[in-house]
């Protein structure tokens, strides 16, 4: 299967202290699965086949909880065409540019 991308976005309910660490496991979670990820201040998109990014966000919904979560909303968005999509051909151009303001 060709490669796809997902964003995933979770939303613990914990209390403020613990948002960060939470979703610090979680990122975890994704770097030890060994695919490719990038870590946005908003969101983590991943690439690879759509179902070991499928099982990686229902894992998260778990960690969530066994962290102390009450409830989590995850933002799931998936980029798919057949022939396969990847990160670098949407934000290759711009890797290493940045704007200080």
């Amino acid at each position: 299967m060709a490669s796809v991308n997902v964003s995933l976005q979770v939303l613990p309910r914990v209390p403020d202290e613990l948002i960060y660490p939470v979703v610090d496991k979680v990122i975890e979670l994704i770097k030890e699965s060994g695919v490719k990820y990038v870590v946005g201040p908003m969101e983590t998109t991943m690439e690879g086949e759509l179902d070991t990014l499928l099982e990686i966000v229902k894992k998260a919904q778990d960690i969530c909880i066994k962290e102390g979560a009450t409830r989590v909303i995850s933002v799931v968005k998936i980029d798919y065409k057949p022939e396969g999509v990847t990160m670098d051909e949407k934000i290759g151009k711009y890797k290493g540019t940045s704007s200080s303001n």
